[in-house]
């Protein structure tokens, strides 16, 4: 009797889950490997909807997609839990165990064997060992996260709002100026315009939002200076205070120290500037990396030590023919995912993985809420073409569709697109708790 071949991919984000679902559907459901998902969460949240998460704008109740009931749906097996290093020699994958609130032993810890493995955590902020960052800064990098600042926020608005006379200004720092960190910032003032809608008395003018980039210019990976220009017009317009330029040294309870000697003061910091791979990478299965702790692959993505292991996303330092390195982006670990699955599939018939990845810019989309929407599509044609208004909305908002559709396919997918629609009209359009 053949023993089972096992794809075993850590790491639940929108690449894991699209190579989870295509493998499932293709290998799984047919028996021919055995299909295992792993990932800390029980949910899954579409990353650049964390800052909706954040603000209580997205109620992870309805938007968030069950691993396991998903698994059941689609030919692939889940287990929850975090890898801790890999055993290369014995093909196994090392889970922590799992503890409750109080510490107390859930699950042990566990040997996941593969005959493939796909790693796909993606990233984290990178505090590039500035003082004070970990101790006295949130951050944005999980649905956990995002749920801990949403308490925090809105803790922070109804306080204030309970009272008739206010004194001072609720003062909040995003550091990092790309588009978490700009949508953040338009998404907060959205926030407590809604707030309103509940009865408080409170309003855009007790915000103090200030957005800090080192660059010259906010959203500098964004290569149509033009798109920059709009979106800090509209952050402006709306009362973010725009600072580029400006470089933090330490972080401390009260606030910012910039490399200039200024003090900038916060009540809350939320710190969404570069990216890196979680650090443990750098220590697990003795597989090659950087300096950011991206895994090092090849162009048809598997690591540089192994073949049969495989990286994917955020977490995979990808190079090019031109000398360049795959940019940290959505649309790279989607890609990078369908194309895997199929070098995975040709190495289990026997076959070498033939698929190379090949980077094309398809262009950068931001929306700031309720606000505005800019972005330049198809941007390896000779540029692009810039879009904003309405437009820009549509494919906003088309770029989660398709993540849908991709993990539910064509009729479910649009059925909870319709479902999505109706819900956000009958209930609260902020979730306070």
């Amino acid at each position: 009797m053949q023993e089972m071949i096992n794809v075993v991919i850590v790491g639940g984000g929108a690449g894991g889950m699209e190579i989870a679902t295509k493998l499932g559907h293709k290998l799984g459901k047919k028996n021919k490997a055995r299909v295992t998902l792993i990932d800390c969460a029980e949910s899954h949240v579409w990353k650049p909807l964390l800052h909706e998460v954040a603000t209580g704008a997205l109620d992870i109740g309805i938007d968030a997609i069950s691993y396991r009931g998903h698994a059941a749906a689609h030919g692939y097996h889940f287990q929850q839990g975090a890898m801790t290093d890999i055993d290369r020699e014995n093909k196994q994958v090392i889970l922590a165990p799992i503890l409750d609130e109080d510490g107390e032993e859930l699950l042990p810890a566990r040997r996941i064997d593969y005959t493939y493995l796909v790693i796909a955590i993606g990233s984290i902020a990178n505090d590039f060992n500035i003082e004070g960052v970990r101790d006295h800064c949130v951050f944005l990098d999980s649905t956990e996260q995002a749920m801990e600042i949403r308490t925090m926020l809105l803790n922070k608005f109804m306080r204030y709002a309970s009272h008739h006379q206010l004194d001072e200004k609720i003062k909040i720092a995003v550091v990092g100026a790309g588009a978490t960190g700009v949508e953040m910032s338009a998404e907060m003032h959205h926030a407590v315009d809604q707030l309103r809608g509940f009865g408080y008395k409170i309003d855009t003018s007790l915000l103090e939002v200030t957005l800090i980039e080192a660059d010259q210019r906010i959203l500098p990976k964004v290569e149509k200076t033009e798109i920059s220009d709009s979106v800090a017009k509209e952050l402006t317009a709306i009362g973010v205070n725009v600072r580029t330029n400006t470089r933090i040294d330490a972080v401390t309870p009260e606030g910012l120290h910039t490399t200039t000697e200024e003090f900038i003061p916060a009540d809350m910091v939320i710190w969404s500037t570069g990216v890196k791979a979680p650090d443990f990478l750098n220590e697990i299965g003795g597989l090659e990396s950087n300096h950011i702790n991206q895994v090092m692959v090849k162009q048809n993505m598997q690591t540089t030590r192994d073949s049969h292991i495989f990286a994917i996303g955020d977490c995979a330092a990808c190079p090019q023919e031109d000398g360049s390195w795959v940019p940290p982006r959505g649309q790279s670990a989607r890609q990078m995912a369908l194309m895997t699955a199929d070098n995975i599939r040709l190495m289990i018939d026997g076959q070498q993985p033939k698929h190379n990845y090949v980077y094309k810019d398809l262009g950068s989309l931001v929306n700031l809420s309720k606000f505005h929407t800019v972005g330049n599509l198809m941007s390896f044609m000779g540029g692009g073409v810039l879009v904003e208004g309405k437009i820009a909305r549509f494919v906003y908002t088309s770029l989660y569709r398709r993540h849908l559709i991709e993990l539910h396919g064509v009729f479910k997918g649009t059925l909870l697109m319709f479902a999505k629609g109706i819900s956000r009209i009958i209930h609260p359009h902020l979730k306070l708790h």
